[in-house]
């Protein structure tokens, strides 16, 4: 080998050591920053089967901008937010999400709606360095990132977990009422899976057995077949992975069947329209929570305010969506701010993985990231349907 290609081939592995550490960084991008604007995206049901969230999410989210630009922006930039509706559609949260990143120039996607939506859609984002911040799912693939994948560095969650709440809320069931023989019935995605998993993890812990598992494809509205199972299997506790729809449905069933079964549902369920829409079906209704659900005669300071002006903007009440549409642009305007006046990708990520925590105005529990941990918390909360309304059973739950 001459001595001239040894020197290259010398030259060559130096070279190749210097890239090792910058290609494992994570890749952010600049775009959607001006002097005067941060350009940030999001997309929502507004038309499908789910549009009971991503209207008030919507809603929140542009009450919380109106607020952030009026108060002088952050660090003297307005947000400017860009809002698709993907109908719950993964294929349309596709090419909405390739029309926010390459037309629209986003600097962040925020908020985005659904499991499947996200699922479908995220990859887009992560190959243009796009951060995908506080969307509307708690499945662990919007938090949990494999280190040697450094663009999945790009998620960060801050809602609470479906695995690891319903973990929780059926510990504190179990253990409450003595229950022998608990059962579940789920809508067949990614996000009923996550119940699923969280619901068999802790069933596997307390060393008892599912009496029956049954699912159900995702815009079905007949569960007359899961109810009857669920009913001859011996079921005394079922849990729900169902959203609302879905949650009035089963237990309506089960009042026509005259069975009288104690029902535990999921985060989503935990939402104003269930007891609104489900009346006497739903009562007793248990569910995993994150925080309190205010309501206007009981709110109190800021919450009241902030319940009456949402009423003002937008001629409906407030709900758990709305709180949580507004929380995650809170939530953004917080960490950019932390990023300071020359803000990038890089500096936004870094805010992000401070440590610094957000405290929103509701009394949930702190939203805190770090390096290695994209989830804000995992506490959870049991809330009961008690003559309409939502009411506090026992919160500080962990499994």
């Amino acid at each position: 080998m001459s001595k001239s290609f040894k020197v290259l081939g010398l030259a060559v592995s130096a070279l190749a050591l210097t890239q090792l550490p910058a290609a494992a960084q994570t890749k952010v991008t600049d775009q959607g920053i001006s002097a005067t604007e941060i350009v940030v995206g999001t997309h929502q049901d507004l038309s499908g089967p789910i549009k009971v969230w991503g209207v008030p999410v919507s809603n929140g989210m542009k009450m919380a901008v109106e607020e952030i630009n009026a108060a002088g922006g952050i660090n003297g930039r307005k947000i400017k937010l860009i809002l698709e509706d993907s109908g719950y559609d993964p294929k349309r949260a596709v090419l909405a999400s390739q029309k926010m990143v390459e037309r629209d120039k986003v600097f962040a996607m925020v908020g985005p709606m659904g499991s499947p939506t996200v699922l479908a859609s995220q990859d887009i984002l992560f190959d243009a360095g796009v951060l995908q911040l506080f969307p509307l799912t708690a499945a662990e693939f919007t938090f949990k990132f494999d280190p040697a994948k450094p663009q999945e560095r790009l998620k960060f969650n801050n809602l609470l977990p479906y695995v690891e709440s319903t973990r929780a809320a059926v510990k504190y069931m179990v253990e409450a009422k003595n229950f022998k023989k608990p059962c579940i019935m789920y809508q067949d995605d990614e996000y009923g899976k996550n119940v699923l998993d969280g619901f068999n993890q802790q069933v596997a812990a307390m060393k008892l057995t599912a009496a029956s598992v049954t699912s159900y494809k995702r815009g079905a509205s007949d569960f007359s077949a899961q109810i009857a199972k669920m009913k001859s299997d011996g079921c005394d506790v079922v849990v729900l992975g169902t959203v609302i729809r879905e949650t009035i449905g089963a237990m309506g069933e089960a009042k026509k069947l005259g069975w009288d079964v104690t029902f535990l549902g999921a985060t989503p369920t935990n939402v104003l329209e269930v007891p609104a829409l489900g009346k006497e079906a739903v009562e007793g209704l248990y569910a995993a929570s994150g925080f309190e659900i205010p309501y206007e005669d009981t709110a109190k300071g800021k919450v009241k305010d902030w319940l009456a002006n949402y009423k003002k903007m937008f001629g409906a009440d407030a709900n758990t969506q709305a709180i949580i549409g507004y929380n995650a642009m809170m939530t953004f305007a917080f960490y950019a701010n932390k990023a300071g006046k020359d803000l990038t990708g890089k500096k936004m990520m870094d805010a992000l993985e401070s440590g610094e925590q957000f405290r929103d105005i509701f009394n949930s529990p702190p939203t805190k990231f770090s390096k290695t941990d994209h989830l804000a918390n995992t506490i959870t909360q049991v809330q009961q349907i008690k003559n309409g309304r939502w009411v506090l059973v026992k919160e500080g739950l962990m499994f």
